[in-house]
């Protein structure tokens, strides 16, 4: 029994860890997305490249700029959850 909630309580807190790497670049390519679908709407300007190259450009911006952060978090995710359970403690 105690072997599954330490599994489960691990996989909540990777699955979390998941999701605040995410957010930042998720919520980027959801605003330039937004933004741009609504200046195509506005100016009846249907080019594919439009959509992709600016919101490539943000996530690729935004993904430079948390990188740090991003690594800080996943790096104590290991150290104190992970490597602890593979060395058996």
């Amino acid at each position: 029994m105690l072997e599954e909630i330490i599994f489960y309580d691990t996989l909540r807190a990777g699955l979390w860890i998941a999701v605040m790497v995410s957010v930042p670049i998720l919520t980027v390519a959801l605003l330039a997305g937004v933004s741009i679908g609504l200046v195509q709407a506005l100016t009846s300007i249907q080019e594919m490249t439009l959509t992709f190259v600016p919101k490539l450009a943000a996530i690729v911006g935004v993904f430079w700029l948390s990188m740090g952060c991003m690594t800080e978090t996943l790096v104590s995710y290991f150290q104190d959850h992970l490597v602890p359970l593979i060395i058996g403690g």
